[in-house]
């Protein structure tokens, strides 16, 4: 098998409220089915997705977490990554579905919503980043900025104070939307220019936190290209540009 799949098996838990869920007839709605998973944990916030590509089970999520399929009668619920197994290679379903969903969420964000650093001559790419101004790997791949640029790379900013909106995080990130020259606030903020705290009437920062956890944002810097892949973490420019076809 390959390493990705080792490294994310199924974990099939059987409910440990499982005679109870014997007894009970198939669900004929999502809410019987709802009910079902709340009689096992009331604690827990359930919403069906949809019909998955595993014959007889849905699609799930658990609180922000949409990594979960639960089996039409109630009986199973799977955790982790499905993999469809083709001609010389496993695909992940749910990474596929998901690339069109962050696709759709992206083209219909008002660009004025955004921090843009503009590709210096003809655009050839543009990435969309999640970003927290107090991450130490945001603040890393800030600095490559200037190089993706210069390599036709136009790069969108969109927040993601990992802390929450309470926390000097969201502050942070507020103030540079707020700012007159928001880039050069963002990356003074990202130097570690304590700037005084500024307020507006902007609820950009506080929506793009809300669409970041419905697209299952949880680690920052967090990479969505054109396509709507998925590229978590750090990059230096030179790997961006060879993920994306513009180098060799």
């Amino acid at each position: 098998a390959p390493k990705c799949m080792l490294n994310n098996p199924f974990k099939i838990f059987l409910s440990c409220f499982m005679g109870v869920l014997i007894s009970c007839s198939v669900p004929a709605n999502d809410q019987e089915l709802i009910n079902k998973l709340k009689s096992a944990r009331s604690d827990l916030e359930y919403k069906i997705l949809g019909p998955s590509d595993i014959p007889g089970f849905f699609e799930l999520q658990i609180g922000n977490d949409s990594n979960f399929y639960v089996s039409s009668d109630g009986k199973f619920l799977l955790d982790g990554d499905v993999y469809l197994i083709g001609d010389g290679d496993f695909s992940n379903v749910k990474e596929s579905k998901f690339s069109q969903v962050r696709k759709i969420a992206m083209s219909k964000i008002n660009k004025d919503d955004l921090i843009i650093f503009r590709a210096n001559n003809k655009t050839k790419a543009v990435i969309s980043v999640f970003t927290d101004i107090d991450c130490g790997f945001c603040r890393k791949l800030h600095k490559e900025v200037p190089s993706l640029n210069a390599s036709g790379v136009e790069v969108r900013y969109l927040a993601f104070p990992r802390a929450g909106l309470d926390s000097k995080s969201y502050q942070k990130a507020l103030s540079a939307w707020c700012s007159d020259d928001p880039k050069e606030s963002l990356t003074d903020y990202k130097n570690g220019d304590d700037k005084p705290f500024l307020e507006c009437g902007t609820n950009a920062v506080a929506e793009q936190y809300r669409l970041g956890l419905e697209l299952g944002i949880s680690g920052t810097p967090a990479i969505i290209l054109e396509d709507g892949s998925l590229v978590p973490g750090y990059r230096t420019a030179e790997a961006l540009t060879k993920i994306m076809g513009l180098k060799s």
